[in-house]
């Protein structure tokens, strides 16, 4: 949240301008073996426990690879269209494989830098069809490789018709390169942003219960449908340029920006043909354009759009971030500006082509490996495969969440600042957030810093793992386009409704709040959490905790608050929350709290607990445990009490767990107190 200079690396992806050196573009392109290396170097990333040196490692592979795709896509006197359209295809279908095989992982990539053998990664798996991807590329290259490219020149130079078309396509490209570059960054961007794992859409147009959009399981298994459909229809160039073709994506991109629920995720699902049946006129294009300055301008435009969506939420944080505060709309404009521009061009270049030659050409030159038919059969395939995965993790019938004490009518609740499920030590995090919710026996809990759907937080959705290995609903909180740091909940209980809220934030970082309406145990009860701005903005604050106690205070129902307010205890922020909203604190006596509070109404409450966070964050656990009243019971009668008791009073089903006492487990024990603390 803030420069640090690592973001440098972003850069590296301009290595591509090296392409432009004619000596060394030949070089690359006639050794498949180095190029292949260039891919290798990430997987061995995860073997390095030191964060920087990971990263930098990370960094590097990443200017590497998109050299390699620069490489794969670049069309030569002896690369005809129909290898680099293969080539092409290979790229698509890799995606789609990708996607599957993150449907499985629960939106994780298994072989990330930020996996290991400890949070569910494949590390070695990767590494070992990596070096026997290799294998067969040397093997390919010594075996056939010279033999192909003689057989290609000859084929090449046999026909003089496509010679001067290629010739006249060449001379256009070179002129129309910056829209080449133009369409190729934009559309790189919108395919990482959005279409980079599977239920990205759905959680941009998810607005709360009852279920104001799609869940990701199995509703991401329509966007891959969606993308394979666009991919299977992406040689029609002569229709995918056209400009009605881009108004109807448009207007996509439009819904998906300002609106929420089926509907926009409808027109998503539109989008994402849109953005893959133009793979082909954006690629190909930039096939025929100069390549090094092409492609270094291209990733530099997607830099711009990558930065562009950061700033839009991290704007109190970065030099200008006001320029972009809380406009993605402009982002969107700018990245269909380019795409158009992309389209417009390819179609100039591309209908050059369209004289008959282009079929001698294909007739003459070395058949590819694969037909764009087969190709096409494989992505339907892995389509198949990711409806049966979606399939495959939707709970089962009778497999409803319920709570840990009913019998008691106990409810658990409790807050948790993640920092975005990425550990001190740059892993995934999720596996360790699912012990300590499980250990924690929590029945309702938030989690602030969650929004994880971003480029930047590596686009996955941490709450499915854990909502599904640890059978709760779950509620995401506000849209990745509502340019919040994201506040979720976990809850054993039904949601019967919730909505999200954006409190006022005229100065500082957008702050966001879930206001939900929870079924337990026959009784509505409410539950708010909330992440309010940082301390440097002392009127956001203000604004945020009076509109967050006026929403507490109008509820007639028993009512939790789990939030981060960043006060004192006692101070004129803390006084407006627990006043306004006429609220009680879980424990007044509690002087040594900065950041986050509970606190309640209508309840009897029993207990109160502080656990330490481990190596996962830098936010501790609080958690509470509540009594909740029988549906003919005034919750008026319900009064706080702060005399405190021994554990020993109330049975061993009102008790926090003993795992944490002591050391505790994996980083998490009892403290500041020591121990949970129990009330009259």
């Amino acid at each position: 949240m803030g420069i640090s200079g690592y973001e440098a690396l972003l850069f590296t992806d301009i290595l591509p301008s090296v392409l432009g050196i004619a000596s060394l573009r030949s070089a690359l392109l006639k050794s498949k073996i180095i190029s292949t290396l260039f891919l290798m170097i990430g997987l061995f990333a995860y073997m390095y426990p030191d964060p920087t040196v990971r990263f930098m490692i990370v960094g590097l592979s990443y200017g590497l690879s998109t050299l390699w795709l620069g490489l794969q896509i670049q069309h030569t006197n002896s690369r005809s269209d129909t290898r680099v359209l293969n080539n092409i295809h290979s790229l698509e279908t890799g995606l789609v494989l990708s996607l599957v095989v993150r449907m499985a992982s629960y939106t994780n990539n298994p072989i990330w830098p930020v996996m290991n053998d400890t949070n569910g990664g494949w590390n070695r798996l990767g590494l070992i069809l990596g070096l026997v991807s290799l294998a067969y590329v040397i093997v390919e290259e010594k075996m056939i490789g010279e033999y192909t490219e003689i057989e290609e020149d000859r084929s090449f130079r046999k026909n003089k018709d496509f010679v001067e078309v290629s010739r006249n396509k060449v001379k256009s490209s070179k002129k129309g390169w910056v829209s080449g570059a133009l369409g190729f960054g934009s559309w790189i961007y919108v395919i990482h942003s959005f279409f980079s794992e599977a239920s990205i859409l759905g959680r941009w147009t998810w607005d709360g219960y009852p279920k104001s959009g799609p869940l990701p399981v199995p509703w991401s298994a329509l966007v891959l449908t969606a993308m394979v459909l666009g991919f299977s229809v992406a040689n029609r160039t002569d229709i995918t340029t056209s400009i009605s073709w881009w108004i109807a994506s448009s207007i996509s991109a439009f819904v998906i920006t300002f609106y929420s629920g089926w509907f926009p995720f409808i027109a998503g699902l539109g989008f994402a043909f849109y953005i893959c049946s133009i793979s082909h006129a954006i690629l190909l294009f930039v096939s025929k354009c100069p390549p090094g300055k092409t492609l270094a301008v291209g990733f530099l435009v997607y830099n711009i759009l990558v930065l562009g969506g950061v700033w839009t939420v991290a704007y109190e944080f970065v030099p200008g971030g006001p320029l972009l505060r809380e406009r993605t709309w402009v982002v969107m404009l700018v990245t269909m500006i380019c795409l158009y521009a992309g389209v417009r061009g390819a179609k100039n270049v591309l209908e050059q082509g369209q004289v008959g030659s282009a079929k001698k050409m294909s007739d003459t030159s070395a058949t590819p490996k694969k037909s764009k038919n087969e190709y096409i059969g494989i992505m339907w395939f892995l389509s198949v495969l990711g409806w049966l995965v979606m399939f495959w993790r939707m709970p089962t019938p009778g497999q409803t969440p319920q709570p840990h004490h009913q019998e008691d009518r106990i409810i658990t609740s409790a807050i948790w600042t993640i920092h975005f499920d990425i550990d001190n030590e740059l892993w995934s995090s999720e596996q360790r957030i699912l012990e300590a919710v499980r250990d924690l026996e929590a029945d309702v809990m938030g989690f602030l810093e969650s929004d994880t759907e971003r480029i930047i937080m590596g686009n996955r959705d941490w709450t499915q793992k854990v909502s599904e290995k640890l059978n709760y609903y779950v509620d995401y909180g506000p849209s990745p386009r509502k340019h919040t740091w994201g506040c979720a909940m976990l809850s054993k209980f039904p949601i019967k409704k919730s909505t999200h809220h954006l409190l006022p934030s005229p100065h500082g970082e957008l702050a966001c709040a879930i206001y939900a309406t929870l079924d337990v145990f026959g009784r509505e009860v409410d539950v708010v959490i909330s992440h309010n701005g940082q301390e440097e903005n002392l009127l956001d604050r203000q604004l945020q905790t009076t509109e967050l106690a006026r929403l507490i205070k109008a509820s007639e129902n028993p009512i939790i608050f789990t939030g981060y307010v960043v006060t004192k205890p006692k101070g004129e922020i803390y006084n407006l929350l627990i006043d306004g909203g006429n609220i009680h604190d879980v424990d007044p006596s509690d002087h040594d709290r900065w950041c986050q509070y509970i606190a309640y109404r209508g309840l009897k409450r029993i207990a109160y607990a502080r656990i330490s966070r481990g190596t996962i964050t830098d936010t501790e656990i609080q958690s509470a445990k509540f009594i909740v009243p029988k549906p003919n019971e005034n919750i008026a009668d319900f009064k706080p009490s702060y005399k405190r008791v021994n554990e020993s009073d109330y049975p061993k089903s009102h008790h926090f767990p003993e795992i944490f006492r002591g050391e505790g487990v994996r980083g998490h024990f009892y403290h500041v107190f020591n121990e949970p603390r129990y009330y009259d």
